[in-house]
């Protein structure tokens, strides 16, 4: 199948199939004589992976490590399952992040409810985020 049918057949678009072939998350398609690529229909299974891989979290090269993985014959699911728990560690440590972050604007927002803006000295830029 040519680009633009495996572009339509994935929702992939043919510059992001070019690049994922760039990058090593498709093999190098067989060349027509007209030099049109001429891809094999799994093409579609490894691009719907590859966007699962990143809806989840994963980078681009960890989904490459997996698909290598899987090139030399071995079942990746092992791996897969390390990736996702370090992923799950990661989300987990940034909610808490942002649950710290959402606090301080809940005191800031409290703050600024309280203050008058008439009361900001010259010298600062806004009382309500200073001191």
């Amino acid at each position: 199948m040519r680009i633009g049918e495996l572009a339509e057949a994935s929702g992939v678009p043919a510059k992001t199939i070019r690049y994922y072939e760039s990058v090593g998350l498709l093999p190098q398609p067989r060349r027509l004589e007209n030099g049109y690529r001429d891809y094999q229909a799994s093409a579609t299974d490894r691009l719907e992976f590859v966007r699962s891989a990143q809806a989840i979290g994963l980078s681009l090269g960890e989904i490459r490590g997996v698909l290598d993985f899987r090139d030399r014959g071995h079942v990746p699911c092992a791996h897969v399952a390390e990736l996702i728990d370090r992923r799950a560690r990661e989300v987990s440590a940034r909610i808490a992040a942002l649950e710290r972050v959402r606090a301080d604007l809940e005191r800031l927002a409290r703050r600024a409810r309280r203050l008058s803006p008439r009361d900001c000295e010259k010298a600062n830029v806004c009382h309500i985020i200073e001191s």
